[in-house]
């Protein structure tokens, strides 16, 4: 199953390629763009390496886990979903691990130490898909660390959860995609690139925490963490500071961990 996602990355790359190619949103904004070489690293380690290397890493731990928590009492095998339908366990399925994620983005933005290293996907300042594999590896063991009990104890089949990877992945790639998709009305369920550009706002305007949504926006407009002028676009990508952010591909994955307090 592994393989089968690293596969669907490497398709779903290909076809955000084309579409930026051939529907870009921003026109001047060229295939090779200032820090392609270096983003291109990122999409490599988080996307179609890193993946393979944690996979293993990520089971060996969950089950170590699960047989310290099933040792101590605690039923896993309590949750009535592997019993419902497919496409039930994939709508539950996402709906519970978009939130976990809405949540610890919110925390990635709120707690200094977490925003030390989500600073680094923050520090993209020409948008593309590969903007989604952007990101330090800690927060890798930031998500899966925060999602495993909750996802866990809902026990959704292991297909389930795939189809909702791959979804989150290709609504990811959407998000930060160069292509000028509003969504209309569904707008207010679904995240898009338009609101999603706003999250990466480099000024303070509509306050600096703002957009959490992975695949759904609703969860932005019940916490009243939107904020979306549907006339207009940032006038620039980053975040107050980014002058600090080295600009190499192992500068950033170092500077959170060394960087001087």
């Amino acid at each position: 199953m592994v393989w089968s996602y690293v596969h669907w990355l490497v398709g779903l790359s290909l076809l955000f390629v084309v579409l930026e190619r051939l529907f870009p949103w921003r026109k001047g904004q060229p295939l090779l763009r200032p820090g392609w070489l270096r983003d291109l690293g990122f999409l490599a380690l988080n996307g179609h390496f890193f993946s393979l290397l944690t996979a293993g890493l990520n089971g060996w731990l969950a089950f170590q886990a699960t047989t310290l928590l099933q040792g101590a009492g605690l039923r896993l095998d309590a949750s009535p979903l592997p019993r419902w339908p497919f496409w039930a366990q994939v709508v539950v399925f996402l709906l519970v691990s978009d939130f976990l994620q809405w949540c610890v983005h919110n925390a990635l933005h709120r707690v200094p130490f977490l925003w030390t290293f989500h600073k680094v996907h923050h520090a993209i300042t020409t948008m593309d898909f590969v903007g989604n594999f952007r990101f330090h590896w800690m927060e890798i063991v930031v998500y899966k660390t925060a999602q495993w009990l909750p996802l866990a104890l809902l026990g959704a089949s292991g297909e389930a959860a795939f189809v909702v990877a791959v979804f989150g992945t290709f609504w990811g790639d959407l998000n930060h995609a160069n292509l000028n998709v509003g969504l209309g009305p569904l707008g207010y369920v679904l995240n898009s690139p338009r609101m999603h550009l706003w999250h990466h706002d480099a000024s303070d305007e509509g306050g600096v925490a703002k957009n959490f949504g992975i695949v759904l926006s609703l969860w932005d407009f019940v916490f009243r963490t939107a904020y979306w002028p549907r006339d207009r676009s940032p006038r620039a990508l980053g975040y107050p500071g980014i002058e600090e952010m080295p600009l190499g591909l192992v500068g950033e994955l170092a500077w959170p961990l060394v960087r001087r307090r």
